[in-house]
C-alpha cells in the first residue's frame, strides 16, 4: 500500500509502495472458481487456426487451480523496492533498484501490452549488480521498471516527451 506525501511545492511526490499480501481465503476462492469453469466443446480442428486448443487451456487452468504458488510471486515482488507517483493524474507504480556500483547509469525497462513487471524480474538483479552475476561493474545500471497498466498510461508517458 502507498500513502500520498506532498513535496515542498505541494505536488504529489514519490511514495513507497508495499505489495499487499492476498489473503488465503481469496486464493482458495479463486481456485474454486477455476475448478468450476464451464468448458466449451473441443475445437473441431487439430491445429491452432481457431485459437488455443481446449486441452491446453484446461492444463493451464489445472496448474493454476492445484499447483501455482501465489505466495512465491508475492515474496519476490516484496523483496524489491517499489514506489508510486502521480503522472497526469494517474498513479504509476514502479520498481526502482539502485545499483551498488557508483558509476551505474539509469535504465528504464518496460514491458509490452499485455504484460506486466513480472516479465522483467529476472533481469533486474543482473542489470543492477552485474558483478554478483559474473559481469563487471562497468555494466551496472540503476533499474526502473514502471507498471504499464494500459493504453491510458502509455498515452500519459507519450505526453511527457
Amino acid at each position: 500500500m502507498s500513502v500520498p506525501t506532498e513535496s515542498s511545492a505541494g505536488t504529489i511526490a514519490i511514495r513507497p509502495f508495499t505489495v499487499p499480501v492476498t489473503p488465503e481465503a481469496e486464493i482458495e476462492a479463486l481456485r474454486q472458481r477455476i475448478a468450476a469453469t464451464r468448458w466449451p466443446e473441443k475445437e473441431p480442428v487439430g491445429d491452432l487456426s481457431q485459437g488455443v486448443q481446449l486441452a491446453a487451456i484446461q492444463a493451464l487452468a489445472r496448474y493454476w487451480e492445484t499447483e501455482y504458488d501465489f505466495g512465491r510471486l508475492e515474496a519476490r515482488l516484496s523483496g524489491l523496492p517499489q514506489f508510486m507517483t502521480e503522472i497526469d493524474g494517474l498513479d504509476i507504480h514502479f520498481i526502482h533498484v539502485r545499483s551498488p556500483h557508483d558509476d551505474a547509469l539509469p535504465l528504464v525497462i518496460t514491458h509490452g501490452w499485455p504484460g506486466s513487471i513480472v516479465e522483467m524480474l529476472n533481469v533486474i538483479g543482473p542489470l543492477a549488480d552485474p558483478t554478483a552475476h559474473g559481469g563487471s561493474a562497468e555494466d551496472a545500471f540503476h533499474v526502473v521498471v514502471p507498471s504499464m497498466p494500459g493504453p491510458e498510461v502509455r498515452a500519459a508517458f507519450r505526453s511527457l516527451r
